[in-house]
């Protein structure tokens, strides 16, 4: 099968999301300049550069998180374990921007350490970001955030012969329509110039 998304592809359900997957799922919480703490799941979300360390994650739509990004220069991105899988879909939910999604879902959030944000506190490891710029992307509204890491908390039992482990941090991964993935097998393979 061939299609250009410009014609459409004649399936029941778009492919695309199913084929550029797994996703990590960004957890992106930030904070209103009147204080109100926002949390919302983005499957649009990857490291893009080491040195510095740097991410981005995307949002189509203006939503909260953009809003308040904008406003303040910072977020946080945590990432899901599978425990945290119900908590994190109804962080999704679309609620007026005077909702606190930490407590909407019925999470525990603390304050981050190097910015004014709170991150989720029992996240498998949260990423605490500055604002390094914001991209009008082609369509209707498209913006991808891109931040510099200036802070990394991992929790503790993540921490595996010093090596940040994702089968103990069961990392929820984002496929395609309703589709979710548990990072559960693993396997190590050397670049041939190592």
């Amino acid at each position: 099968m061939f299609y250009r998304p410009e014609d459409g592809h004649g399936l029941p359900h778009n492919p695309f999301n199913a084929i550029v997957s797994p996703r990590p799922i960004g957890w992106i919480s930030s904070r209103s300049k009147d204080g109100i703490d926002n949390l919302a799941p983005y499957s649009f979300f990857n490291a893009v550069a080491y040195v510095p360390p740097q991410v981005m994650f995307s949002s189509s739509g203006r939503k909260d998180s953009l809003n308040n990004i904008e406003a303040t220069g910072e977020f946080a991105v945590n990432l899901v374990g599978a425990p945290m899988a119900d908590a994190m879909n109804l962080s999704s939910q679309a609620v007026s921007g005077d909702v606190d999604e930490f407590v909407h879902a019925g999470l525990t959030k603390t304050e981050c350490d190097t910015i004014s944000c709170a991150r989720v506190l029992d996240a498998p490891a949260t990423l605490e970001c500055k604002v390094t710029q914001i991209i009008r992307l082609e369509g209707a509204d498209n913006h991808a955030i891109f931040g510099e890491v200036i802070g990394v908390r991992m929790r503790d039992d993540c921490i595996v012969d010093g090596r940040f482990d994702v089968i103990t941090a069961q990392l929820l991964s984002r496929l395609g329509y309703r589709d979710y993935a548990q990072v559960t097998d693993l396997f190590e393979l050397v670049r041939p110039d190592s």
